[in-house]
């Protein structure tokens, strides 16, 4: 029996906190990010163990990545899970800043 992986909906946006959030089973998984002026830089992802192996990360990452293109933000992946994902979809390049292209040799 397998299990659905988490909705990107399941994730949200904590600006109070500066991070993405997903919460289950009483454990909160985390995408840390700065913000200034109109560039997003994710610094840090954090999945407790209890809720890692489920795709949660990337949801974090595609929740941030979808929130970055609503509000018109260039992104710095500083994260190396939100750098890794965006390396390996360039569909995602368009969103980043001069430093986050650097950061991804590109």
């Amino acid at each position: 029996m397998t299990t659905a992986a988490p909705s990107p909906a399941s994730v949200q946006d904590n600006p109070a906190k500066h991070r993405f959030e997903y919460a289950s089973q009483g454990e909160r998984a985390v995408a840390i990010y700065s913000l200034d002026g109109d560039v997003i830089t994710f610094i840090h992802t954090l999945v407790p163990e209890a809720l890692q192996g489920q795709g949660i990360a990337r949801q974090l990452v595609l929740a941030g990545l979808a929130s970055a293109r609503e509000r018109g933000l260039r992104v710095i992946p500083q994260c190396p899970v939100f750098a890794a994902y965006m390396r390996s979809h360039p569909d995602t390049h368009d969103l980043l800043a001069d430093e986050g292209r650097k950061l991804l040799g590109l």
